[in-house]
């Protein structure tokens, strides 16, 4: 049992949850997963999911609007599906319940 696909992922950056959808090898093309996962049971099993989040703030003087730019931070699907392997063998009683689509 491992997971062979990651469908979706979004991070809800104000209560640090990780919502994610997958499928484990053994689940069908109509069947997904879906967990939210707090943060600090990532960092507990020792992994840095989140990217560094793209700010930039342009005070330039000669102008009179300011500028700002904010990209959410994004996952590391890499290590997400590393997590997510050992997670669910660490911890099988979380593991979700596959539901059909």
């Amino acid at each position: 049992m491992e997971v062979q696909e990651i469908i979706f992922y979004f991070l809800h950056e104000d209560t640090n949850i990780l919502e994610v959808q997958f499928r484990l090898t053994i689940d069908s093309e109509e069947e997904v997963r879906i967990d939210n996962i707090d943060l600090l049971e990532v960092d507990d099993f020792g992994y840095d999911l989140v990217l560094e989040s793209f700010e930039f703030d342009d005070d330039d003087e000669d102008d009179d609007e300011n500028f700002f730019w904010n990209e959410s931070a994004s996952i590391d699907e890499d290590n997400l599906m590393e997590f997510l392997n050992e997670y669910y063998i660490v911890k099988p009683e979380k593991l979700p319940k596959p539901e059909l689509i």
